[in-house]
């Protein structure tokens, strides 16, 4: 598995606690850093697109595996 700077863990958290503890998680992270997140909520996939394209973060990997979403999020540069 790749290194990652931070790595969150939102299995069983429901619709909109996956996207709620990204955007805390990234509020730790410096631009251009790395958040690694796996979560079990479907809506999961639709949102955390949806929250990186409106807050400037980029989406680097999304990716659905064994009922589980994956998703590789680098932090933008600029804050927001």
């Amino acid at each position: 598995m790749p290194d990652y700077d931070a790595e969150l863990n939102a299995i069983g958290l429901p619709c909109p606690l996956p996207v709620l503890r990204i955007r805390k998680a990234l509020q730790t992270l410096e631009g251009g850093q790395t958040l690694y997140v796996v979560a079990t909520d479907p809506d999961s996939l639709k949102d955390v697109e949806a929250f990186t394209r409106i807050t400037e973060n980029e989406l680097l990997e999304a990716r659905e595996e064994e009922s589980k979403y994956h998703f590789v999020i680098r932090k933008g540069m600029t804050p927001k």
